[in-house]
């Protein structure tokens, strides 16, 4: 009998070993967070110091090279825990990795370095005006010695406030241009973050004044080859969520009686868990799959990544809606994790691609329609 594809190496079950140890404490202090709209900075060393940068790194930048099964696993209990602390390592990771890959052949041992010290890296990619297409910056830079300058806005920019690096892309010469960025006085976080989920990532929008977007920290872009992080983290945000919806709900099942039984008598609730856990179950084994389709290099792989995301999104708020409809009005007060949940499993629908721009790319590609026809 063949082994499992979707089995972990030796060190990767160390780390993720080392993640769930830590999870207990990150899921404690969650809530805290949350209600203070506090990035979880002891959360974030403490996966330092696991070795999450180390190994997340991959081998041809001078990393250990975790697969994508690992990675999606290890943010998937972060996110069951923390979901905000997952979204920010999960961007964080996107942004080193990202920075030294895409500039591998300039300055990508310099970020590597500094991503495998523990420096803090953002994505700044999304605008304001462009919405769902963070790859294709509407916003131009203009050529000045020794690079180009920026003017213009960045949104959700997760972990920005303690960022040291951030990932930045702009139109130069009419085309999407990559760069890595020191944030100094020209960059300005716009203090508006008063969000309904995933408060603890405090993702602000930024302003550039006059940036400078160096030559030489200037990339490639994304290329297939690359380390895929985000698309491989996004489906597991919303699949911890999910894991931390359902338990909640049937913690308050067992624990509420109506008519001198728990609710987990119910027939109604429990034909409702039934199939909400079937459609989870269903949704990791698909996010399994698309993870080992990114192993592999197989050409379907951003295919599978955007369908598992679209899945895992929607499971997670199914989830969390049936927690409130159990929870009733006591599910309904913020002493309860239900509404938490709930409003975390909505954040993961809007996170790009959100769930409308990948039903309408799936349903082109099914019914045979060319974009923009």
């Amino acid at each position: 009998m063949s082994s499992s594809p979707y089995a972990f190496t030796g060190p990767e079950q160390e780390l993720l070993d080392r993640v769930r140890a830590l999870a207990p404490r990150f899921a404690a202090d969650a809530p805290g967070y949350d209600e203070r709209a506090e990035i979880p900075a002891a959360n974030l060393t403490a996966l330092h110091e696991a070795g999450f940068e180390a190994a997340v790194l991959p081998v041809d930048v001078g990393g250990d090279g975790l697969s994508h099964q690992a990675f999606g696993e290890l943010i998937r209990i972060l996110a069951e825990a923390d979901p905000s602390t997952a979204t920010l390592a999960l961007m964080h990771a996107g942004a080193g990795v990202g920075l030294a890959q895409l500039t591998a052949d300039t300055v990508g041992s310099f970020y590597a370095d500094e991503f495998r010290r523990g420096a803090r890296f953002a994505v700044a990619l999304s605008e304001p005006a462009s919405g769902n297409k963070f790859l294709q910056p509407q916003q131009p830079a203009r050529p000045v010695e020794g690079g180009f300058v920026l003017d213009g806005a960045k949104r959700f920019v997760s972990g920005s406030e303690i960022a040291d690096h951030l990932l930045v892309n702009a139109l130069v010469d009419g085309e999407p241009a990559f760069f890595g960025v020191e944030p100094d006085h020209t960059v300005e976080v716009v203090p508006i973050w008063d969000t309904l989920g995933l408060r603890a990532t405090r993702s602000q929008l930024l302003t550039f004044s006059d940036t400078v977007l160096r030559a030489d920290r200037r990339g490639r872009g994304p290329g297939p080859t690359d380390f895929a992080a985000i698309p491989a983290g996004l489906p597991a945000i919303s699949l911890g969520v999910a894991d931390a919806a359902l338990a909640a709900l049937i913690e308050h099942a067992r624990t509420r009686t109506i008519d001198g039984a728990p609710l987990t008598h119910q027939q109604w609730v429990q034909y409702e868990v039934a199939d909400v856990e079937s459609r989870l179950e269903a949704a990791r084994a698909y996010t399994r799959l698309a993870l080992w389709h990114a192993d592999q290099g197989r050409p379907e792989t951003l295919g599978s990544l955007s369908r598992a995301k679209l899945l895992a999104n929607r499971i997670a708020v199914d989830v969390a809606q049936l927690g409130v409809r159990i929870g009733g009005a006591s599910g309904y007060l913020r002493t309860s994790p239900i509404q938490r949940h709930l409003r975390d499993a909505q954040a993961g629908q809007l996170m790009a691609y959100s769930t409308e721009v990948l039903s309408g790319q799936l349903g082109q590609q099914i019914l045979g329609v060319r974009p923009g026809s």
